[in-house]
């Protein structure tokens, strides 16, 4: 593996497409610069991972053979924890504890998915005559897996570790700001040992490379992870080539605060819930709805404790909001506050980039919070994707649940409380894919995840996860004596 190859097909080498650099969020200096995949490379990849899976020595494993690369995989995510978190926190700007955090899920990840298939199961259904009847899932063959750049090994590994345990070929292809750790876990996944050729690492902007996978008639399925006007073009080709496809798209998730939460847990867990990650999370808790009686308290302590999250590189361990991913995106989060002001929000806290010369480089933006704004205002209806938080009180509970839902999105949801019975309730009652109950930004890879309206289609993690990646037969085996009845 040289400094300018991607994995095509089992082979290292330059990419066919144009130029793409990995830019540091510190300084903007490029890290990397390498060819992206080309048509040509997506073609080869696609037909080298069809051979692959076609190939007995693959296609023939049991399920508990399969389990056996994943773990040895997940060993491999083990021995190099400390290079991928190091790695990760250079191409991204993420801080080096979240990235450490992010390669222990790409580790438990596969070795969840080891162990979910030494119990893939089949079903033998009720029979309803004089015969057997049975329901299996065989591999798709080639799957795309398209992830994004704010989290990308565990969102890699989300994606890789099903598709391998189903049995499947796999063309992952990461963000184009951000391709170094996918690159990385490609070497840690050939040293495994596994059969060369299910897996391509093809790194290139979406509109290249991920529509030349998307589009390409040799690919039977694709899970995305990403921005919903991108998912919706998926679709769009997912429906003309009649292909299943796995979207996990955007957020606008609303975080209730009533008047019976434990202040300090609530407090600490608004500000993780939208600060960590930078605001760089698709199921960012970004807006904040809090009762009439406590709103000022609440939203007081969290500008006061928001202004003082250390903002700094993300090699600094002390870090808690590092720099965006890239200067252009920094700007972008900028330019959507300065719209919030235009509606009418009050600037809390933040607002703008650090001021200094210790700032002056990196794609820095402070942590901000706003209030004034209707839920029906822009900015409280479309993803920012940055630390920006937007505080609304509610009266009335069946007020905030139409306002909570009444957005595009249905990712995610926070509700803080200490009355269990109005948790449920109102849990059941909010449109979204995960609800979090005095808690936020918990996950499991044991528990399935996904979005409903349009954050997404479909659910990853889980032990159904790898049914995900797979087709359903159903057989029928006559155990009559007879003739059969219409020739007879």
């Amino acid at each position: 593996m040289g400094a300018d190859e991607i994995l095509v097909g089992g082979v290292w080498r330059r990419g066919s497409g144009a130029v793409i650099e990995s830019l540091s969020p510190l300084d903007g200096s490029v890290i990397a610069r390498l060819h992206g995949a080309g048509a040509d490379d997506v073609d080869d990849a696609v037909r080298a991972g069809a051979a692959a899976a076609a190939d007995p020595a693959w296609r023939d494993l049991l399920p508990h053979e399969r389990a056996r690369y994943l773990a040895r995989i997940a060993d491999g995510i083990a021995r190099e924890a400390e290079s991928l978190a190091a790695l990760q926190t250079r191409d991204t700007g993420k801080s080096i504890n979240e990235t450490r955090a992010l390669v222990r899920s790409a580790e438990a990840t596969f070795r969840y998915f080891a162990a979910a298939l030494e119990t893939m199961e089949g079903a033998v259904t009720p029979s309803r005559g004089p015969y057997l009847t049975m329901s299996v899932h065989e591999p798709i063959g080639v799957v795309g897996a398209i992830t994004p750049w704010n989290s990308p090994i565990a969102s890699d590994a989300q994606k890789v570790a099903p598709a391998l345990a189903a049995g499947n070929a796999v063309l992952l292809k990461p963000a184009e700001w951000t391709p170094l750790v996918a690159l990385a876990l490609g070497r840690v996944i050939e040293e495994s040992g596994l059969p060369a050729g299910l897996l391509s690492v093809l790194p290139g902007p979406g509109g290249v490379t991920g529509d030349a996978i998307v589009r390409h008639p040799g690919v039977g399925k694709v899970s995305f992870t990403g921005g919903t006007a991108t998912g919706r073009a998926i679709g769009a080709v997912a429906a003309q080539k009649i292909m299943p496809v796995s979207l996990e798209l955007g957020g606008k998730s609303p975080t209730i605060v009533f008047p019976d939460a434990d202040m300090e847990r609530t407090v600490a867990g608004l500000l993780f819930g939208v600060f960590s990650s930078s605001g760089q999370s698709c199921v960012a808790g970004s807006r904040v709805f809090v009762h009439a009686s406590m709103y000022r308290q609440v939203v007081d302590e969290l500008v006061a404790r928001a202004s003082a999250l250390r903002v700094g590189p993300g090699t600094d361990p002390a870090t808690q909001v590092a720099p965006l991913v890239t200067h252009a995106h920094r700007d972008r989060v900028a330019g959507m506050v300065e719209r919030a002001r235009q509606e009418g929000a009050r600037v809390l806290c933040g607002g703008r980039a650090p001021e200094g010369e210790a700032w002056a480089k990196g794609a820095y933006y402070l942590p901000t919070v706003l209030e004034g704004l209707p839920n029906g205002s822009a900015t409280c209806q479309e993803e920012i994707f940055g630390p920006v938080l937007a505080a609304l009180p509610f009266e009335d509970e069946d007020d905030l649940v139409a306002q909570a839902n009444d957005t595009v999105y249905g990712l995610a949801c926070g509700i803080w409380t200490g009355d269990h019975r109005r948790a449920w309730r109102v849990a059941r009652r909010i449109d979204a894919g995960t609800v979090w109950i005095n808690t936020y930004k918990q996950f499991s890879i044991s528990t399935p995840f996904g979005g409903v309206k349009e954050s997404g289609l479909g659910r990853e993690k889980g032990r159904d996860g790898i049914f995900a990646y797979m087709r359903q037969k159903s057989v029928y085996w006559d155990m009559s004596e007879g003739p059969i009845p219409w020739a007879s």
